[in-house]
């Protein structure tokens, strides 16, 4: 692979991923951003959602709660509150937090533990961690994002 792409994501506890890659796609703000080599430098937004990696041909997901990311001279660097890959992610543990997070958000308690806005956050973070886990299950899923309906 020439001039691959360096990915360096970082959370407050740790250096989470350093490795190379063929591209890159980050949930950015805005919107899905795909990144390649030789890309434009470029600061982006990260939305609570899905990295996707590409090397040697093979994907990987890790799913992220937000953060920042930086593109310059063929290095990504992404800052983010989390960083979990799908190996790591524990579904059964995922779907229970999901569960959580939309009876939390459907009661609209603003004098429980979360505030209506703290408990979209969680549901938006339990449904990334959900697709990003049901991922590994999947054969084939290199370009194919798992549904929100078939969480």
């Amino acid at each position: 692979m020439a001039n691959p792409l360096t990915l360096k994501m970082v959370t407050p506890e740790s250096v989470a991923l350093e490795t190379t890659a063929e591209s890159v796609i980050l949930p950015a703000l805005d919107g899905e951003m795909g990144v390649l080599p030789g890309h434009e430098p470029f600061m982006a937004q990260l939305d609570a959602g899905e990295i996707r990696v590409t090397t040697g041909g093979t994907l990987k997901s890790y799913a992220v709660s937000g953060g920042f990311a930086e593109i310059l001279n063929n290095t990504i660097s992404v800052f983010a509150e989390t960083a979990e890959m799908s190996d790591e992610i524990n579904e059964e543990r995922a779907k229970q937090s999901l569960d959580r997070a939309q009876a939390e958000a459907k009661s609209g308690d603003e004098k429980g533990d979360l505030t209506l806005a703290q408990a979209e956050a969680a549901l938006k973070r339990a449904r990334v961690r959900l697709r990003v886990a049901k991922y590994r299950k999947r054969k084939g899923h290199a370009s194919m994002p798992v549904p929100e309906s078939d969480l």
